[in-house]
């Protein structure tokens, strides 16, 4: 076994151990995922929750911050201000790569049901949290990593219609194991993002659209902030679409 999974191996057992599992439902103050990536990335509790500059880091190592991050950037605007002129800040983003749904009891606690989710995870999901923090991506101190997890997401069967999956409460979201990991350390990082036939071509977001395989109207908000960081430039219209290239 890798370093990496041995380390995160043991974040899973201390987070998801027995004593948790005992809590039962509805008593988690911390969801799984954010707490063994928390103790993935700095085992020493030491490291954890500490205070700096009126806020509260996820993990302060005395030389960088990481930050865990699953959704809603917008509410780390004021975070990254305060932390970013102290040292670097990396921000992680954990994507289900391959999940299972579980649905549970929530009388008994129970499961009752398992299945693969049919959902693919793309590498572009990221970017509707990355437009609400655009203007701190070019910030030398700030970095972004996505880490692609095996997980199970725990589902109540507290909903409507006659299987009570409808509108049912999502209880947590138990990592099993990093796939892989995709870093963006400096602008430059952002290429992984353009297309390969893209590189020399001038183009539409609808034909970025074609060639990422994403839908038009989200292709849009991928090219804006590509647009942003200084990966693409505008060179022309073509009808009412901008036409954008790769800059040298």
């Amino acid at each position: 076994m890798s370093t990496q999974n041995t380390q995160f191996e043991q974040a899973k057992d201390k987070i998801i151990g027995t004593e948790r599992t005992r809590e039962g439902i509805g008593t988690l103050s911390e969801k799984s995922v954010h707490a063994v990536l928390k103790n993935y990335f700095a085992p020493n509790p030491e490291f954890q929750e500490v205070p700096i500059e009126g806020y509260v880091a996820d993990i302060y190592t005395g030389q960088e911050i990481i930050e865990i991050q699953t959704r809603q950037f917008n509410r780390m605007r004021d975070k990254l201000e305060a932390f970013l002129p102290i040292c670097p800040v990396t921000i992680v983003y954990p994507m289900a790569a391959k999940k299972t749904l579980v649905w549970i009891d929530p009388e008994t606690g129970e499961e009752v049901e398992r299945r693969k989710s049919p959902k693919k995870v793309s590498i572009y999901d990221i970017f509707d949290e990355l437009y609400k923090i655009k203007f701190f991506l070019t910030r030398p101190n700030l970095r972004i990593k996505m880490v692609f997890l095996e997980l199970e997401e725990h589902k109540l069967l507290d909903g409507y219609g006659n299987d009570r999956k409808k509108r049912a409460s999502k209880h947590d979201r138990i990592p099993l194991e990093i796939l892989s990991e995709m870093n963006m350390e400096c602008v430059e990082d952002y290429m992984q993002f353009v297309p390969f036939e893209l590189l020399e071509e001038e183009f539409t977001s609808k034909d970025f659209a074609k060639e990422a395989k994403i839908h038009p109207k989200y292709a849009g908000v991928v090219v804006h902030v590509l647009h942003h960081v200084g990966i693409l430039e505008k060179v022309g219209k073509q009808g009412n679409s901008i036409v954008y290239k790769v800059k040298n």
